[in-house]
């Protein structure tokens, strides 16, 4: 057999090995589907462990630490919700077989925390494969040191299960901080190459004029300062894999050397002229996408497609909020261990703001951030105020007052993400209504003004009318409006009905010339009445300006 089958020969028991150690735990609240599950799960290589639902549940799960809970029964039952609750904080997924179908009621348990839910009658077959995959996706989650539930974190895991056993060229992208390594790590650790060495390469920390010799090695005065031949790092990765860090900061020249190690399989040190052959698996990972290198013109396109054969994408923090409790409790653990510090937890305000930080950093600065929590631990509980000054004022700024994160203290956790959602949609429609009713109190105080301008116009007209004051003159304007002809007759407010009357008499004599009768007529009147009417002004004489009366 040759070393790669034995290779692959030694992955398959381990993984069987792996398998076999996995253990699970089922409560007998349902007896009958219990044991049936339980008797198919053992005759498949699985460790299991019966509780009943009088025994102390929480001191069998310390004893047995199984790997995945079933809970068979009362899944709505406060004590169960509480233990799903704490099995989710400490990592183990929980399953459950329920005797309700309600969309309302699925949804409220999968909120909960149960990570897959099986209708009864159960099909037992079916519930034992679901069973497995939860299990590989924690033994995944374990060999990877990739902690989370959010769909993009399980859509990870199963690249990484399926791309492991090739030997083709992959190419991680992500922000810093994300994890590539450690993808790149899990990909060697279950591959058949797992036992053959993993050397890894910062490439955009090394200067150009190292970066060769590094990578592929020297001959002895190949250049100043070289002594000795030394083993470039694809040497020293043989039958292994290399893990290039940063491959977008690579110069152009050395992007030749390395297209032709990917496609040669071979290198030349510098200052050689014989070429070795190397059995290498390269995994690549950048910060920023690959391709926008290429567009800009800094990295040869032939080069992208060779080392884009296969791809995972690690998305940022902040895209995943919901597994940052989880990334807390296990770093809290690694460290109270590793320092040997008490840790007394976090507040749920704490919590919240640590979930609505954007985390530009990503893991590593969360990392960080409770490294440095556990080591000057107050004593206490970790409350807002004892987190660092920027991240109060963005997450208080980004967050609601609602408390959704977890808490350390064993069985604790803020039931908060139903509350949450109703609160952010009520807090979007009241800025929705804000903004409609600002618009509306504009637009009225607009038609307010406008109308407040026109009734001061009509009343400096209305007081010029009648107190015999002239009106302020407006401003001039281009074009000015023409003065209204003389025998038109203009009424304005306040005026009586005599001072109408004479004023409609005066237009029509002027209009008709001071005829007398066509004057009547037009104004639809008697003649003999409108004799009456103009010696009824002033005594019976003519109206200024109008002049001698001809006769007919």
């Amino acid at each position: 057999m040759s070393e790669r089958g034995a290779g692959r020969g030694n992955a398959a028991r381990d993984r069987a090995d792996a398998e076999a150690r996995m253990r699970v735990l089922l409560t007998l609240t349902d007896l009958e589907p219990a044991v049936r599950l339980n008797a198919l799960l053992e005759a498949q290589g699985l460790e299991t462990t019966l509780v009943s639902p009088v025994d102390d549940v929480r001191a069998t799960l310390r004893r047995a630490q199984p790997d995945v809970v079933v809970l068979t029964g009362a899944l709505l039952d406060a004590q169960q919700l509480a233990l799903v609750r704490l099995l989710r904080w400490d990592g183990v997924p929980t399953v459950g077989l329920t005797d309700v179908s309600d969309p309302q009621t699925t949804a409220r348990l999968r909120e909960a925390g149960y990570a897959a839910l099986y209708p009864k009658p159960i099909v037992p077959e079916e519930v034992a494969a679901g069973i497995r995959r939860t299990l590989e996706r924690r033994r995944l989650s374990q060999v990877t040191g990739l902690v989370g539930e959010s769909e993009a974190i399980r859509e990870v895991l199963v690249q990484i299960e399926q791309i492991a056993p090739v030997t083709s060229t992959v190419l991680i992208e992500g922000e810093s901080g994300t994890g590539k390594e450690l993808v790149a790590r899990a990909i060697h650790r279950l591959s058949p190459r797992r036992g053959k060495p993993f050397i890894a390469v910062n490439v955009g920390a090394l200067p150009e004029t190292l970066l060769e010799s590094e990578l592929f090695g020297h001959e002895k005065g190949a250049f100043t300062g070289a002594a000795e031949r030394r083993l470039g790092r694809f040497e020293l990765a043989d039958t292994g894999t290399i893990f290039l860090d940063e491959i977008g900061e690579i110069p152009p020249h050395t992007q030749v050397k390395l297209l032709r190690v990917l496609e040669e399989r071979e290198v030349t040190r510098l200052g050689g002229t014989a070429p070795i052959e190397v059995d290498v698996r390269v995994v690549a990972a950048t910060n920023r996408p690959l391709r926008e290198h290429v567009i800009e013109g800094t990295f040869r396109s032939d080069l992208y497609y060779r080392l884009n054969v296969l791809r995972i994408y690690l998305p940022p923090l902040r895209e995943r909020p919901d597994d940052i409790p989880l990334l807390v409790r296990r770093f809290v653990a690694e460290f109270s261990a590793r320092h040997e510090r008490p840790f007394h937890g976090l507040s749920a305000e704490a919590m919240q703001l640590l979930v609505g930080y954007p985390w530009p950093g990503n893991v590593r600065e969360l990392r960080n951030l409770i490294e440095s929590m556990v080591v000057l631990a107050p004593g206490r509980e970790i409350r807002p105020e004892d987190l660092p000054a920027h991240l109060r004022d963005v997450g208080a700024a980004r967050l609601l007052p609602v408390p959704v994160g977890a808490v350390l203290r064993e069985g604790q956790r803020a039931e908060g993400r139903e509350l949450e959602f109703i609160v952010r949609s009520l807090v979007e429609l009241k800025l929705q209504v804000e903004e409609l009713r600002r618009r509306l109190d504009d637009e009225r105080a607009a038609r307010v003004a406008a109308r407040e301008s026109a009734d001061g116009v009509a009343a400096l007209l209305a007081a010029g009318a009648a107190g015999g004051i002239a009106a302020p003159a407006a401003p001039a304007l281009e074009p000015r409006e023409a003065a209204p002809p003389p025998n038109v007759v203009t009424i304005s407010p306040g005026m009586t009905m005599a001072a109408i009357e004479r004023a409609a008499i005066e237009a029509a004599l002027r209009e008709t010339g001071g005829n007398r009768r066509r004057a009547a007529e037009l104004l639809g009147i008697g003649e003999r009445t409108l004799y009456r009417k103009l010696h009824e002004y002033d005594g019976g004489a003519a109206p200024a300006d109008v002049g001698e009366f001809p006769e007919d």
